[in-house]
């Protein structure tokens, strides 16, 4: 008999829990497990990615008023109806909701946590007092609770997460879909009406606080004065023309000719495969896939120190403070310098910690050997 697994997730839009669920579902074993999705929110694009699986999904418009109030109540009847053996939730809201209708239900379910900074200037109140009542709730509802980042752990388990029942299973690259692409490497430029030679940083990211777009463009706007002709990538929900704030950054740079603003993509992997350095700039990230996914294509990289980034790319890329614009140029520049021969040898070492530490094969053996051992030991 195949082990039935619901998993529900606060929402579906474009994100790095949200995309490790897609991956982890595009892989698992469907001839062992049963599994069907439920959004607390909206299918979203990712939603509408797994349902391309072949793989039910629901949703249950919290994000509308009108479903808002009724939310727990058809959840409890939608598990029950079910009757999965486990439920896996992933992010503090759907912690919550899940972990109330797993206790009423007494179905074992294993939480998921993939956020890092709880700054409050940063973060709804809600969420951060959803975080803090799951704090207290992880000492008596969830059997496990998976953590993306070793980062992740260390901060929850100082807000009073129960210690004893985290582990950390780190996100997962594909290595068939992310490797290195000279096509794409020359299509993009193509697209962009750019010389085949011209040198490209890249950031894949949504517009969010975090993510400290205007980082990233003071950095652009250092590196401009030293390499004019460096040409800068920004793809992601919310990058595009349309964000008068960050095209009033850019335009106060004086950078507008050689800042690329593509919007949300479903080329990604061609987008990550033509770059010559990827970068993040944020100042709070737990274990961030766009990373990961540059790795495999053998791009060098350039994160800021925050989560796990450093531990990720370990010695095949550069690491700069959070939040410091001349540091995260200069890093840009060290590579841009390096001979040619240096720059493969990074992309090289790369994908090799990749293949060693973050194959998505690996990964989702991982998530299910967990599942089985709770399967197996609530019957």
């Amino acid at each position: 008999m195949k082990i039935k697994i619901i998993h529900v997730i606060t929402g579906l839009d474009t994100g790095g829990a949200e995309m490790m669920l897609y991956k982890l579902l595009s892989k698992i074993n469907r001839n062992e497990f049963e599994v069907q999705v439920i959004s607390l929110t909206n299918i979203g694009p990712v939603g509408k990615k797994i349902q391309g699986l072949g793989l039910p999904v629901r949703a249950l418009g919290m994000n509308r008023p009108i479903f808002r109030y009724l939310a727990l109540f058809r959840l409890f009847f939608w598990i029950k109806q079910s009757g999965p053996c486990l439920i896996q939730s992933w992010m503090y809201h759907a912690d919550l909701m899940a972990g109330i209708v797993a206790k009423l239900t007494k179905t074992p379910v294993i939480w998921g946590i993939h956020h890092t900074n709880l700054d409050p200037t940063l973060n709804k109140r809600t969420t951060i007092w959803i975080a803090k009542l799951c704090s207290y709730l992880s000492h008596f509802i969830p059997v496990k609770i998976v953590c993306c980042s070793e980062a992740t752990k260390d901060v929850h388990i100082k807000l009073g997460y129960n210690s004893e029942k985290m582990l950390v299973i780190y996100n997962g690259f594909d290595l068939n879909q992310y490797k290195p692409n000279r096509e794409s490497y020359f299509n993009i430029r193509k697209i962009l009406n750019l010389e085949n030679n011209t040198f490209l940083i890249g950031m894949i990211a949504r517009f969010d606080p975090q993510k400290d777009h205007n980082n990233f463009i003071k950095a652009a706007a250092i590196l401009h004065k030293m390499h004019p002709k460096v040409h800068f990538i920004l793809c992601g929900d919310g990058i595009d023309a349309a964000n008068a704030k960050l095209v009033e950054w850019i335009n106060a740079a004086e950078i507008n000719e050689n800042v690329h603003l593509l919007g949300r993509r479903d080329d990604v992997p061609d987008i990550t495969a033509s770059l010559d350095i990827a970068t993040i700039s944020s100042f709070g990230e737990g274990f961030p896939n766009v990373i990961g996914e540059a790795m495999a294509c053998e791009i060098p990289c350039v994160v800021t120190d925050v989560g796990d980034c450093a531990f990720m790319i370990d010695n095949s890329g550069l690491v700069v403070p959070p939040k410091d614009a001349s540091a995260l140029a200069l890093a840009w520049n060290e590579i841009l310098t390096m001979p040619a021969s240096q720059q493969t040898s990074m992309g090289l070492k790369a994908r090799e910690r990749v293949i060693i530490k973050f194959s998505l094969s690996s990964i989702v053996d991982q998530y299910q050997s967990i599942y089985r051992s709770v399967a197996t030991s609530t019957q």
